[in-house]
């Protein structure tokens, strides 16, 4: 007999965990959330949209979960994106993001129009501005970095600190596969960059690489 998962049985098994012990693990999320990768898609959106972080964690880490299985049919991908996307208001924190838009968000655009990364980079929501450059660590990883590299030039100078953040840290990984394609981004853009996004950018550079972009413009050092 199939067990049917819904949000309710999974904020259950949460609260189980969270009487156990209060300051419950990042991972004991992750792990239950992949026991319920089969809960229908409405379910998951049910437990994504309230306002307990813990439940928002576990909704969008079974997304992952979904999205990273090898079975999973592209009318399922679709499914698990817009969730995301009709949905962005409530994954409102830079944790949220990361945990689940290289998959779910990347992992869907990956062989399709990338527009919507684009359309999301312009958004006035900073955490949807976060995932449009976050969810190119799929593409990354299969060693195509040019989106990547585009859309941090559209948020190289993003007011928000967990933008530029991203910003910083998806380029340098996007460096580690085409190191050219990273000098001639800091190049250009070094001398405007926040200083905290320019560090994680320079981060796997050699040591006189560093200095020459920390050195670049002396204003970064109150940005």
């Amino acid at each position: 007999m199939n067990v049917i998962m819904t949000s309710v049985k999974f904020i259950g098994e949460l609260k189980v965990l969270k009487s156990r012990n209060s300051l419950i693990a990042k991972k004991q999320i992750f792990d239950l959330a992949k026991q319920y990768i089969n809960m229908p898609t409405k379910e998951v959106i049910k437990l994504l949209r309230n306002s307990d972080y813990d439940q928002r964690l576990g909704a969008v880490s079974i997304l992952d979960w979904k999205a990273r299985n090898t079975k999973i049919t592209e009318q399922e991908k679709a499914e698990i994106f817009n969730a995301y996307i009709e949905n962005h208001k409530w994954i409102d924190d830079w944790g949220l993001v990361d945990r689940s838009a290289p998959y779910v968000v990347g992992g869907y655009l990956y062989d399709k129009d990338r527009k919507p990364l684009y359309i999301l980079a312009k958004s006035k929501f900073s955490m949807e501005r976060r995932t449009a450059i976050v969810s190119t660590y799929y593409f990354i990883r299969q060693n195509e970095t040019h989106d990547t590299f585009k859309i941090a030039e559209l948020l190289v100078q993003d007011e928000d600190e967990y933008v530029q953040m991203a910003v910083g840290s998806w380029i340098r990984e996007a460096g580690k596969k085409d190191t050219t394609y990273l000098i001639k981004f800091l190049d250009k853009y070094a001398s405007i960059m926040n200083r905290k996004c320019l560090r994680y950018a320079i981060e796997k550079l050699d040591k006189a690489s560093k200095q020459k972009y920390l050195n670049s413009d002396k204003k970064n050092a109150s940005r």
